[in-house]
């Protein structure tokens, strides 16, 4: 069975403690991949850390990592 990530959690402040540690394992398991791609694609975690800070959403950030699998093979 997989856990479902509530879509209000990454909203409140106290969000890391409201995971479950199954929800933790399963956000941290993504962020990895999403970090590993980034990497293959040429863009750095801190270069899309900094994306998510300037305003992209997680969609326009794997969007843009898309983009650049073209440029890349």
């Amino acid at each position: 069975m997989r856990a479902e990530i509530h879509p209000t959690a990454a909203t409140n402040r106290d969000r890391d403690e409201r995971l479950s540690l199954e929800q933790k394992q399963i956000l941290q398991s993504a962020v990895a991949k999403i970090v590993a791609y980034g990497d293959f694609v040429g863009v750095s975690a801190n270069q899309m850390a900094e994306m998510l800070r300037s305003g992209f959403t997680v969609r326009e950030l794997l969007d843009y990592l898309a983009a650049r699998t073209g440029e890349v093979a």
